[in-house]
């Protein structure tokens, strides 16, 4: 009797193996072909932008990428190349590129290049042509970009938007009005749907569409939406002097190595370019009478709000562990759980809903605790100061008091029962015994607490907006501000006029502060680790 055998399982098991290696090896490529198109796309972009440094970047990860995950050889490169390059990417690049914008006077006004500067000049100059004809014409539109559409001077249908000049347009029909009425590659917008929205015609007004790729030859604007006429710009631009001539009164701007227009009198242009500056931003930061006075009064806020928060928060957090570590106190799971609520809440949420407690008009703290009293604690420069002290200090304490009871049932039982021993008090031990042993593991997280609070945007923004403004100051920052919150401000992202160039170089300031700070307070936890 013949029996019939199962092959191997290594046979079998190998066969799975092969199966699943050529599968994995299939889904690799896939990945890589993902991750070498967004590479190519990345690399396209930056070169369309003349962008160098993103372009050699990305040429190098793609490549990176190609060769760590098809090697036999780079298994521990497999497992870090994703962290290297979110950490080249995220951290690296953006502190670098803060640190070159510290270093420039890009911001609102400085915010192309030469040539875009002198082609925003030309267009904010321009007025109608004298003698110019008036176009018959119709708002076009072309995937979502309004255009203008004429017709010219010999009849024939011309259009174009904003990025592309005007160009003559096959096979168009003209209107009994005279304007275009169908044209190819544009969706003519009927004159009604313009007279009835507001927005649409506010952006038609607004529109200008270049009459060629030189700027010099002006460009169609309309003011009723029916009619065209040309508009050029009186200056002109001499590229060999680097200069804009306003012909009509013959002043002469020079472009200067502080990327303005300027004439010989002193006027500048409203537009300008980014160029390097220096460190003028930092220097400007001490020596500017607009900035001085309150960055000066924001940086010792900023130092004593995040002392006096670690300070407060620590000290709280310190007493209810203390209190609720005692075996005598009943109902500690219940207080304990109690106590950390504030901890379980949105900071941005606390922070609003103290904001509204506040309110010296409706808020329930002077309704409640005041007998009603006409408190502005918002509005006071110093009782605002308060109120951020004290709700953050009502979120932090939570913190502090599962770190600290944590800390505290993780000391050695045996140096606390041989000061007992020795004669040692409740308040001899503490001082010299628990508290000591205690910043050995906390003196870190203070560090970084500090750190945080340095930086707590959230609070200061939530609550008070960095108000009340210093009065007399136009650089609208406030007697709350941080100086977080007042790069926010100077940055111009609220809409107003922007200063990147110093808004980074102030956080360059801020980084090398903490990091200093740290660094000092991180030595002197060694010396306690020594002591304990």
């Amino acid at each position: 009797m013949t029996t019939q055998t199962s092959p191997p399982r290594a046979v079998r098991g190998s066969s799975h193996a092969r199966s699943w290696t050529g599968a994995g090896f299939l889904v690799k490529l896939l990945l890589m072909a993902l991750v070498n198109a967004l590479g190519v796309a990345a690399a396209l972009a930056a070169w369309a932008a003349e962008s160098w440094v993103i372009l050699g970047v990305a040429v190098v990860l793609t490549a990176a990428a190609d060769v760590v995950y098809f090697s036999r050889r780079a298994l521990p490169l497999k497992y870090l190349y994703p962290g290297l390059t979110f950490l080249l990417v995220f951290q690296v690049f953006i502190f670098g590129y803060t640190g070159y914008v510290a270093f420039t006077n890009y911001g609102t006004g400085h915010a192309g290049s030469l040539a875009q500067a002198v082609d925003a000049a030309l267009i904010q100059d321009e007025q109608r042509v004298e003698g110019s004809a008036s176009h018959p014409l119709a708002i076009v539109d072309r995937d979502g970009e309004l255009g203008f559409a004429i017709v010219d001077e010999t009849g024939a249908v011309q259009a174009g938007t904003a990025e592309d000049p005007l160009a003559p347009v096959a096979g168009a029909d003209v209107a009994d009005s005279g304007a275009p009425a169908s044209v190819p590659g544009y969706a003519v917008i009927p004159r009604a749907e313009v007279l009835s929205d507001v927005d649409l015609q506010e952006r038609v007004v607004a529109l200008r569409v270049p009459v060629s790729d030189d700027a010099e030859d002006g460009s169609i604007r309309t003011r009723d939406g029916a009619t065209g006429s040309v508009y050029a710009s009186s200056l002109e631009w001499d590229p060999a002097d680097r200069t804009l001539t306003d012909t009509a009164s013959g002043i002469v701007y020079e472009a200067t190595d502080e990327g303005v227009f300027r004439s010989s009198a002193g006027d500048e242009l409203a537009t300008g370019w980014t160029t390097g500056v220096g460190v003028d931003n930092f220097v400007r930061a001490v020596t500017d009478a607009e900035l001085r006075a309150p960055l000066a009064q924001v940086t010792l806020w900023t130092f004593a709000f995040a002392i006096l928060t670690v300070a407060t928060s620590f000290g709280l957090g310190l007493l209810f562990a203390l209190i609720f570590n005692d075996p005598r106190v009943r109902g500690r799971a219940v207080l304990r759980t109690l106590f950390i609520l504030p901890y379980a809440f949105p900071a941005f949420m606390s922070a609003l809903l103290w904001r509204g407690m506040l309110n010296a008009e409706f808020g329930i703290i002077n309704d409640l605790f005041f007998f009603g009293a006409d408190i502005n604690w918002l509005g006071d420069p110093w009782l605002a100061k308060l109120a951020i002290l004290w709700v953050n200090l009502w979120l932090s304490y939570p913190y502090w008091f599962l770190v600290c009871m944590g800390a505290l049932q993780a000391l050695p039982q045996d140096t606390l029962e041989a000061a007992t021993i020795d004669g040692a008090g409740r308040f001899r031990r503490f001082r010299s015994v628990v508290f000591p042993q205690l910043l050995v593991s906390t003196a870190p997280l203070a560090i970084a607490s500090f750190a945080f609070n340095f930086n707590n945007f959230t609070i200061i923004f939530m609550l008070t907006e960095g108000g009340p403004r210093f009065v007399g100051s136009s650089t609208g920052l406030g007697s709350t501000d941080i100086l977080i919150s007042a790069i926010y401000r100077i940055s111009g992202i609220q809409g107003g006029s922007a200063d990147y160039g110093l808004a980074s170089a102030l956080s360059i300031v801020v980084f090398v502060v903490i990091g200093v700070i740290s660094a000092i307070a991180f030595r002197q936890t060694r010396r306690l680790e020594e002591y304990s």
